[in-house]
């Protein structure tokens, strides 16, 4: 693999940025170590998935940029960007990559909130007097 690959993945209103090359295994997000960027296990296993999937991990260094969103939305936004890279690294993965679900891009944002209305979809309470 010559240099770095990058790919980008969006979540709800996060944007992750991944810079993949060929390295030990560190993975920083935001000039911090990603297991302090994320406390929260379940964030970890998120963010590690890819590797998993093709088991391997320790053999890439990634640094991740990402800003926007919540903890869960950056969690998996920086999911999808290691996942398309590494597809750059080799088009082989993208059928192991597919099938655990990790090559699409999930729409789901939130619903926008309507005038007359408490939020999206809620209405203030109803009194007849």
């Amino acid at each position: 693999m010559e240099k770095q690959k990058n790919a980008v993945g969006r979540r709800k209103n996060a944007v992750a940025r991944v810079y993949l090359s060929k390295g030990t295994g560190n993975i920083t997000v935001n000039d911090k170590e990603y297991k302090a960027y994320f406390p929260i296990m379940y964030l970890q296993n998120q963010v590690e998935l890819p590797l998993k999937t093709l088991s391997a991990v320790g053999t890439y260094d990634i640094v991740v940029n990402v800003q926007g969103g919540g903890p869960k939305g950056q969690a998996e936004a920086i999911k999808m960007a290691i996942a398309r890279a590494l597809c750059e690294v080799n088009a082989e993965f993208r059928p192991a990559l597919k099938k655990e679900g990790l090559m699409t891009r999930d729409s789901r944002m939130v619903e926008r909130k309507k005038f007359g209305k408490a939020k999206a979809r809620r209405s203030f309470q109803f009194s007849k007097r």
